[in-house]
């Protein structure tokens, strides 16, 4: 079981993921959808980083989850803002940590309501295993497993530094 000393760097990460998609996503063609709210904290890093062209979009995906009826509307529940023509798109959709891929599921939903992308590639910045979904990641700089009583958290500081935070459930 990790211990904060043994969590993975998140800045490190937002790096390693940013320098692995270089060279392989089109800077003046490629759109980050990040999902509400460490996802849009790491495509606003990878938007900079990539120097890409159409600005980012976000995505709350509360409304498409399948267990909604179970876990209800979060309180702070967002509104999705995608700025950009999701017909024909190449879009990344960007999240924080991998688990069992319901999340990303409902966020590809969520995007087809606005349209139908040509392409959907996932950046996350660590998988944790658990999957109950078909879904990899396009895009991954670290791998880790944690036990199913466990949640990763991103967390961002006032000066906008990202740093994980390990949550008994």
């Amino acid at each position: 079981m990790p211990t904060n000393k043994q969590l993975p760097d998140a800045e490190a990460l937002c790096a390693a993921l940013a320098e692995s998609m270089r060279g392989r996503v089109d800077p003046a063609a490629t759109a980050l959808v990040g999902i509400h709210t460490g996802g849009v904290w790491v495509a606003e890093r990878l938007h900079a980083a990539l120097g890409l062209k159409i600005p980012h979009g976000s995505i709350d995906v509360s409304f498409y989850r399948d267990d909604y009826h179970q876990r209800g509307l979060h309180a702070n529940a967002k509104t999705s803002q995608i700025p950009f023509d999701v017909d024909g798109a190449h879009i990344v959709i960007v999240d924080d940590v991998l688990y069992t891929g319901r999340t990303i599921r409902a966020a590809m939903n969520e995007l087809f309501d606005y349209g139908r992308p040509a392409r959907i590639d996932l950046a996350v910045l660590t998988d944790r295993g658990g999957r109950e979904l078909p879904i990899a990641p396009s895009f991954c700089p670290h791998s880790m497993s944690l036990p199913t009583a466990q949640m990763l958290a991103l967390e961002r500081d006032v000066d906008g530094g990202l740093s994980f935070r390990l949550i008994d459930k």
